[in-house]
């Protein structure tokens, strides 16, 4: 995990913009890192601010975004406003030169997360998106075991996430649920392989004028192949993620909190039958290989505490976050191209040009 900041460093001056369902968290958690001190709750219903703050809390209050922005005690801010908004209050601390961590989605389109990436770039400020399951143990020690090669070399990754949830009324499923598994991928998956073609399959059978229920497949710029199956309509909530590779395969289940984690050795091998005649030689000989089943020791805490921490630490370090602007751009340009395939019949749609976002 990203260390969290040395409390002999001077505590970086920190405003939460958003008083709603998730700025609550993002305060608690803001007070609770030591690289951070909190000193705005900045909500344009001052009222339902001070009452996440409390009777005795020392954080001011503001309803005023431009009285927030132009106080030098505010170095960084952290937005949970609606996605709507974000391009524009996100735009405004950065050309007050204020480092900005905000929600998923990072903008309501890839040109409006575009300019955003190029605002922060061009002014050495940290712009860093909270995906924060990217920032849980498991998805930690997933993304060391695709990077160290334990696994051997990826052959493919499948992801559920189904429950009995909030139909939105602005975003369809794949745009609700789906940047969760994308940028959990990207956070796994090495550097150099990408999401090149997406294809989307969507329904909607209560009428909702939405896809309530979806399929994404992926196609990675190694060959591999990704799927990402999104629903609001089950009964039953499934949060699991497989990869499978040459050598080992891992099996999350976020729900299990008994053993998140299982590293299986077994699978399928394939040997040339080199001992056989010319036509023998062109079937391939199929072994299953049974082995150990490893649940990995995780510690339990919570990720957003380690967003806080990571956001801290990229700032004071001057290095880009794990889930930095471009992160959130290539989930964006991944959703858009998702979008369109939806309305063309699910074919496969190629994903923004990656030096776009590299």
């Amino acid at each position: 995990m990203p260390a969290e900041t040395g409390s002999d460093v001077e505590p970086i001056g920190l405003a939460v913009i958003g008083a709603g369902y998730w700025g609550p968290n993002l305060v608690r958690n803001a007070q609770a890192t030591p690289g951070l001190r909190l000193e705005y709750l900045c909500d344009l219903d001052a009222e339902r601010a001070h009452h996440v703050l409390g009777g005795y809390s020392t954080v001011r209050v503001s309803s005023s975004l431009d009285e927030v922005l132009a106080d030098p005690a505010v170095q960084a801010v952290a937005i949970a406003t609606p996605a709507a908004t974000h391009l524009p209050v996100a735009m405004a601390a950065l050309e007050a030169g204020k480092h900005v961590l905000v929600e998923k989605p990072l903008a309501a389109t890839f040109s409006d997360g575009r300019k955003l990436v190029e605002a922060a770039e061009s002014r050495g400020l940290t712009l860093m998106l909270d995906h924060t399951f990217c920032y849980t143990p498991a998805v930690q020690h997933l993304r060391e075991l695709v990077r160290s090669g334990e696994l051997g070399s990826i052959q493919y990754l499948d992801s559920v996430r189904i429950n009995l949830g909030l139909v939105q009324p602005d975003v369809d499923v794949l745009w609700d649920l789906a940047p969760h598994d994308l940028s959990i991928f990207d956070a796994i998956l090495p550097d150099d392989v990408r999401v090149v073609e997406v294809a989307a399959h969507g329904s909607d059978p209560i009428g909702a004028g939405r896809a309530c229920v979806a399929h994404l497949t992926l196609r990675l710029s190694d060959g591999v192949m990704a799927h990402v199956h999104v629903n609001w309509l089950s009964p039953t909530k499934i949060r699991t993620m497989v990869i499978g590779g040459s050598s080992k395969t891992v099996v999350w289940d976020d729900l299990n909190i008994v053993q998140r984690l299982s590293v299986h050795d077994r699978g399928v091998e394939r040997t040339d039958a080199v001992d056989l005649g010319a036509e023998a030689r062109k079937q391939a000989i199929v072994s299953y290989r049974t082995g150990d089943t490893v649940a990995p020791a995780l510690p339990e805490r919570e990720a957003l505490r380690a967003v806080m921490a990571e956001f801290s630490a990229s700032i004071s370090e001057k290095r880009a976050p794990l889930t930095d602007g471009r992160s959130g751009l290539r989930v964006l340009a991944t959703l858009e191209a998702a979008s369109e395939s939806l309305a063309n019949g699910g074919s496969f749609v190629a994903v923004q040009a990656q030096e776009a976002v590299a």
